[in-house]
């Protein structure tokens, strides 16, 4: 058969495919590759049968260096593409295991053959990377640039946010199901969702079953990549459209004035180990994206599962650069955050670089400027880099300290008051600098890793059977108390102690300084059962039931009450550090920012039997802000209440203080608007109950 179309030997740049007026244009790094051949298939139309061509790349006219490459003059752009490469194997000797009969994914590919979610991927005996004309009209969508200081960030899951039943949307478990949901998100009130990995991988990769059904279980998180670029078609409504599908998905929330921040896994791939399946990087120049250790070659494995990028190598660095870019500049989303992102800042051998050029580059990278740029500061491998991640002050960071010390006040152990004091403040102990600021902290108290909210109030130990592994993975330092019962109990005091305690902690990640990140379904009390390490369940420990929003209204309306008093005070959401943070000599200063108590007025108590902690933030009024005055009580302990004594209103001693929020109480009677709230008399008591906090307010001129 004639084959359909001519070649010339094409150009070195850019890599992948690209649209050219005289065809495509195919170039694919291979430092150590002997021979490159490029597959075609033709899918069959109206006039001809479906065609494979394979067209072999001549190392004297096809490459330059080492990226071959070849133009196809053709104006077909229905074809799907893949390369088999020859070179040696030596894995022993040097980490080289090419095989000339596995047909590879390019891994600059902007997206592979369409399939719906849980469907096989077929064997890569044809090709499966596609060729994109990006052509979605963007109606002059331009970034929201929120600043990070006033960001409110909402983790979710694209399919387990809306495909139970219970969500009532069109498409459910899809980037369309977003959009559907886009009136919740703006009566929450957050700023940004920060979606867990959308790029492509293999969701039926997991070796796991079901200990009790045998069924297998399926990769549900999604941190295996296989492409860095191409997007996953399985959470589109439409698998064939799924890209713009996703851009009318990032169109919508820009539009709602909602960033999306992307959960990128540049740590490892999909390819695992030796063992593993080859669909790209291993066998394109395994020795060259891979971590490998200098004398046997096996994978470091720095990521825990089963391989390492080899982040810092020249090459690596440069794909990862270009895919941010595309994300960037083609998908238009505003951020990223990088999961187990120390491993950004190991060398070829693993070992820690003083200046990772890589997370330099991210930094400084003309295109990313504006981007928000979120490290995961730790590795698989015990590495631990919050607060030292990075010197750049773009360089944010989930701040594990924030969640660890808030839980373990709220667990009524010793030794918590002062490190929740420093958390409660912006984290100085880690950021205070002169190129950091409290917003360099991502505050939390759950994420997709490990209990919900309301599981962390719940159990006492993990609940992890049915991840078929004999309850061995998932971590076991929770810190977290079941409240006087483990699981579901029937017993009203318990339940009401659990809602106060996650009310409780809610308020503490939201009169922090620093920036919240919101677990998606927490906010309604979404249940793992006690799974703390949900990566394989699809169903319903993963899908949101939207009927607790009825259920937990409540809680809810809570949730959102404490998004809005962030929002209306930029007390909450300083740019700098605190010029006071303890009480003492500053009681008796003209407007201190802060100050710091236990029972009473300038009186602390740092002892690790102390569980009580209150402050004062002076609102300091001036002719850009009109921030009021706040006074803050949190009670850790378990079982016993505790009595505050006020102090005055800052500024005037006739002024009086209202009592908006109180977390022992339900709702609506928890959040009150300042009208609505009963005045308390400074030099007075205020009962504050076990695991309880209670907030008063000063009243502004403009009340």
């Amino acid at each position: 058969m004639k084959k359909p179309f001519s070649t010339s030997s094409g150009f070195a740049l850019p890599i992948g495919s690209t649209i050219l007026s005289d065809g495509i244009n195919f170039s694919i790094f291979s430092r150590h590759a002997t021979g490159v051949t490029l597959i075609i298939n033709l899918p069959e139309t109206a006039r001809l049968p479906a065609q494979q061509t394979e067209i072999i790349l001549h190392p004297k006219v096809n490459r330059t260096g080492d990226l071959w490459h070849i133009l196809l003059k053709t104006d077909r752009q229905d074809l799907t593409y893949g390369y088999r490469i020859k070179g040696p194997v030596a894995r022993e000797k040097n980490g080289l295991v090419y095989d000339d009969k596995i047909l590879l994914l390019d891994p600059a590919s902007h997206s592979h053959r369409p399939r719906a979610w849980g469907k096989k991927i077929a064997e890569l005996d044809s090709p499966h990377c596609q060729i994109i004309r990006h052509d979605f009209d963007w109606q002059d969508d331009q970034p929201l640039n929120i600043p990070l200081a006033k960001s409110i960030i909402y983790e979710l899951h694209v399919r387990g946010f809306t495909q139970h039943n219970s969500s009532n949307v069109t498409r459910p478990g899809t980037y369309q199901g977003i959009i559907e949901k886009i009136p919740y998100l703006q009566a929450l009130g957050i700023t940004a969702v920060e979606l867990m990995p959308v790029t492509e991988f293999d969701e039926n990769d997991n070796i796991f079953r079901n200990p009790v059904s045998g069924k297998p279980l399926k990769n549900f998180w999604g941190y295996n990549p296989i492409s860095f670029f191409a997007l996953k078609s399985g959470y589109a409504g439409d698998q064939r459209q799924h890209i713009n599908e996703f851009k009318a998905m990032v169109l919508a929330l820009h539009k709602a004035g909602i960033e999306v921040i992307l959960d990128m896994v540049f740590n490892h791939t999909g390819e695992g180990s030796y063992e593993g399946t080859t669909s790209s990087f291993r066998g394109i120049d395994n020795s060259i994206y891979y971590m490998l250790d200098p004398e046997t070659y096996e994978y470091l494995n720095f990521s825990g599962c089963g391989n390492t990028m080899n982040c810092n190598h020249p090459i690596v660095r440069d794909l990862i650069r270009d895919s941010l870019r595309y994300w960037v500049i083609e998908m238009h989303v505003d951020g990223f955050r990088f999961d187990l992102a120390s491993i950004l800042g190991r060398d070829t051998t693993g070992q820690l670089l003083a200046n990772p050029p890589m997370i330099e580059m991210i930094a400084e990278d003309a295109v990313l400027r504006d981007t928000k740029i979120i490290a995961e500061a730790w590795d698989a491998a015990g590495l631990y880099q919050v607060g030292t991640f990075s010197t750049d002050a773009r360089w944010a960071e989930w701040n594990g300290l924030f969640r660890d010390d808030v839980r373990a006040f709220m667990a009524g152990l010793d030794n918590t008051v002062g490190n929740l004091a420093t958390r409660i403040a912006g984290s100085s102990d880690l950021y205070e600098s002169s190129y950091r600021h409290p917003f360099n902290s991502i505050n939390f108290i759950t994420s997709h890793d490990g209990f919900t909210l309301l599981d962390l109030v719940s159990f006492n130990d993990k609940r992890n059977e049915e991840n078929g592994e004999e309850n061995r993975d998932g971590d076991n330092h929770n810190l977290s108390w079941n409240s006087g019962a483990e699981g579901v109990t029937r017993s009203k005091h318990i339940q009401a102690l659990r809602l106060r305690r996650m009310r409780s902690m809610i308020l503490i990640m939201f009169i922090s300084q620093g920036v919240p990140m919101i677990n998606a379904g927490d906010e309604f009390g979404h249940s793992k059962k006690g799974n703390n390490n949900s990566w394989c369940q699809d169903n319903n420990i993963n899908w949101l039931n939207w009927n607790l929003l009825e259920t937990n209204q409540g809680l809810v309306r809570f949730v959102q009450q404490c998004i809005l008093l962030r929002k209306n005070n930029s007390i909450f959401q300083r740019t700098s550090f605190f010029s006071s943070l303890e009480g003492g000599d500053d009681c008796s200063a003209d407007n201190p920012e802060i100050i710091w108590q236990s029972l009473t007025p300038c009186e602390q108590d740092w002892s690790a039997e102390c569980h009580t902690l209150a402050f004062l933030l002076h609102g300091n009024r001036n002719e850009q802000e009109q921030n009021d005055d706040f006074f803050i009580m949190l009670n850790g302990d378990r079982t016993k209440d505790a009595d505050f004594t006020l102090p005055p209103v800052p500024g005037q001693s006739k002024q009086i203080w209202y009592q908006i929020i109180d977390t022992s109480l339900d709702s609506p009677h928890n959040f009150l608007t300042r009208q609505q709230a009963p005045a308390r008399i400074p030099k007075t008591t205020v009962n504050v109950k076990a695991m309880g906090i209670i907030v008063l307010q000063s009243a502004s001129t403009t009340l």
